[in-house]
């Protein structure tokens, strides 16, 4: 009897640890693989979208960028014509230079450069007498080619030294005294210094030969790189190029004697 009872108790204690071990697991590998399946879905869903939505705007925006560059373009090219229509002396001045148009209007050019130099606003009649002293001085020192170098000299009966020269084409003309000798008019307040890439007809131009002073020989610019200068005793006064390796060597400086503020 005994044995009989310890064999049920042990089978139902068998049964009961069966079911137990095999009850819980079945719902928990379902319910897993359920969720398993669901995130695996979820993955793809969000791989695939950001490729459509990415692609899509990328051309969007492409295809924007190029209608407002072909715009943009359009509207440069009616606003140059525009601008060309309006205004075709800035237009011809950007496209052939300065030099072109001063070969049309030399002297209107010339003013101007010195005018925006000086900040002087001139009339008509002031504009036509500063013209005028230009070519007289230019005339008097054209004149005075071939004559000989005369140390000392300032008059076309004797000859000139290269300060005579200069003072006999000038000391009517300008307002202030003119001095007699190279040095002097170098360091002459009233005559503006002047950059050699800035240098207009009619500038004085000053060399250093002997090694005295700053300056012992001068020279009048005629532009297109020549000066007209009286040089030594035996040569005849001339026109030389600024360029040459003698002048480069010892030049030192130039001034502008003459502007529309100095004439008489």
């Amino acid at each position: 009897m005994r044995l009989l009872i310890t064999l049920f108790i042990l089978a139902f204690a068998q049964l009961f640890f069966n079911v137990a071990a095999a009850s819980p697991h079945a719902p928990v590998n379902a319910s897993s693989l359920k969720a398993e399946k669901k995130s695996a879905r979820e993955d793809e869903r969000r791989k695939r979208r950001p490729v459509k939505t990415t692609t899509t705007k990328k051309s969007r925006l492409t295809a924007v960028q190029k209608f407002k560059l072909k715009k943009q373009t359009k509207t440069d090219i009616a606003l140059h014509k525009t601008t060309s229509k309006k205004s075709p002396l800035k237009l011809s001045a950007k496209k052939y230079g300065h030099q072109r148009l001063a070969k049309k209007t030399p002297e209107i050019a010339v003013d101007d450069e010195a005018l925006a130099l000086t900040g002087i606003k001139m009339s008509k009649a002031h504009r036509q007498r500063y013209q005028k002293a230009r070519e007289t001085a230019m005339t008097k020192l054209m004149g005075q080619l071939g004559k000989p170098y005369q140390w000392g000299g300032a008059s076309p009966h004797t000859g000139f030294d290269c300060s005579g020269l200069v003072w006999y084409a000038y000391k009517d003309l300008v307002k202030f005294k003119l001095p007699r000798t190279a040095n002097e008019m170098y360091h002459l307040r009233d005559a503006a210094p002047i950059k050699r890439e800035m240098l207009e007809k009619g500038d004085l131009v000053f060399f250093r030969i002997n090694n005295r002073g700053t300056a012992d020989h001068v020279g009048v610019y005629l532009g297109n790189g020549k000066f007209i200068q009286s040089p030594r005793t035996g040569k005849d006064i001339q026109i030389s190029a600024l360029g040459e390796d003698y002048w480069q060597k010892h030049y030192v400086g130039a001034r502008r004697m003459m502007t529309p503020k100095t004439i008489r």
